[in-house]
């Protein structure tokens, strides 16, 4: 039987998409990506999600939303599996999973933060959030051992958030947490996360942060002058 031709409705920034991304290349799925404009939602999108967010997978005629159920149908539908087989294992990653979108929320309220010592206090949820990560991390290289797995997919955007962040100022977050610094190396180094996202999504995060009436946003804005001076 053949399967429905795929397509991955994303935003260029959106960490959701990247987990799909991420999850599909691991599978070597074959899938289109139409991205959308999500300040100018066009109509055939707003028809297909419910909630106006994005990623979307189209399957053929059907269109599934929300990051976490999207995943779960490819895995279920496509090898190799990067659920674990044992099933309290398994509700284990899906609930590091959860901790990982509470983790984008964090990152959320860390770029939003209105002056210093908001970014300071968003910096010190984050670092006590990446402790407890710490605390549950083995010998690695990844969340579970040698096996790549969906709750890896879903961390690894995370991650890409500071390689930004880390351009602007070094803000310690990993200090001390020499496990997660280990992890976010090596899924840096995965060729299905590398290729999650456009090339240029660097520089688009950095044109979004300038937007920010925030201290990041401030941090940001600062950089860029200097850049240009420098130039």
């Amino acid at each position: 039987m053949t399967s429905p031709p795929l397509t991955l409705v994303s935003h260029a920034l959106c960490p959701y998409v990247q987990r799909a991304a991420i999850v599909l290349a691991e599978k070597a799925v074959p899938y289109e990506r139409r991205d959308v404009d999500l300040s100018a939602k066009p109509a055939w999108f707003t028809a297909l999600s419910p909630l106006g967010k994005t990623p979307l997978l189209q399957v053929g005629d059907t269109a599934l939303f929300e990051s976490a159920v999207i995943c779960e149908y490819l895995d279920e539908t496509r090898h190799p599996h990067l659920h674990p087989p044992d099933p309290l294992e398994r509700a284990r990653h899906r609930a590091w999973i959860e901790f990982a979108s509470a983790l984008l929320t964090t990152i959320a309220g860390f770029y939003n933060a209105t002056d210093a010592a908001a970014l300071r206090a968003r910096r010190d949820d984050l670092a006590h959030r990446f402790g407890q990560l710490e605390a549950v991390l083995g010998n690695g290289p990844f969340f579970a051992g040698s096996a790549f797995r969906l709750v890896d997919a879903a961390m690894a955007p995370v991650f890409r958030y500071f390689d930004v962040f880390d351009t602007l100022q070094d803000f310690g977050v990993f200090d001390a947490t020499p496990k997660v610094r280990r992890w976010r190396t090596e899924l840096a180094r995965r060729p299905a996360v590398r290729a999650a996202v456009g090339r240029d999504y660097p520089e688009r995060l950095l044109v979004f942060l300038r937007k920010r009436p925030s201290a990041l946003g401030e941090l940001a804005r600062a950089a860029q002058k200097v850049d240009a001076v420098v130039g």
